[in-house]
């Protein structure tokens, strides 16, 4: 799984002019499953989600986690950070997870991260999304949880 984790002061998602998920200081999480996810990479996922030291503590060093600073979690659905580029001009999503398994996955992390963490917004799945923020920092941090190759715990990127 990619996700794309950016702290923000504020973050909202809007579908047809109207706000569905919003959180104030936090993080807004933009997520998406690749082809050969499953749970177990979501589960690791959410785990460097919540533990990523990225906030500020009482020194201005980035020592405390979303959990330790009490924020929200904005997590969005984006299958385009599957984006290859390798060639041409016009992006592949081969590496994306099929749209079932996509929602599937992505309902799953939510519903994790629900049971983990207090303030848990979302976007809406396969929705035309506009989602605004106020980048804090800016802090910018990419993530990757490949899949497990057969007889390995997994692997962190």
């Amino acid at each position: 799984m990619i996700a794309l984790l950016q702290r923000v002061r504020q973050a909202k998602v809007d579908v047809g002019g109207s706000t569905i998920g919003q959180v104030g200081p936090g993080l807004l999480v933009l997520v998406c499953a690749e082809r050969g996810d499953t749970e177990r990479e979501a589960d690791a996922l959410l785990a460097k989600i919540l533990k990523l030291r990225i906030f500020s503590d009482d020194a201005g060093k980035m020592n405390r986690s979303v959990q330790d600073v009490g924020g929200g979690l904005l997590l969005v659905s984006q299958f385009t950070l599957a984006a290859d580029t390798s060639s041409g001009n016009r992006p592949g999503f081969s590496q994306a997870a099929a749209p079932a398994e996509g929602r599937r996955l992505y309902d799953y992390l939510v519903a994790q991260a629900r049971a983990a963490h207090p303030v848990v917004q979302t976007g809406e799945f396969a929705a035309d999304m506009q989602v605004h923020l106020v980048n804090d920092g800016p802090v910018t941090i990419p993530l990757r949880i490949a899949p497990a190759a057969p007889g390995n715990a997994g692997a962190t990127a």
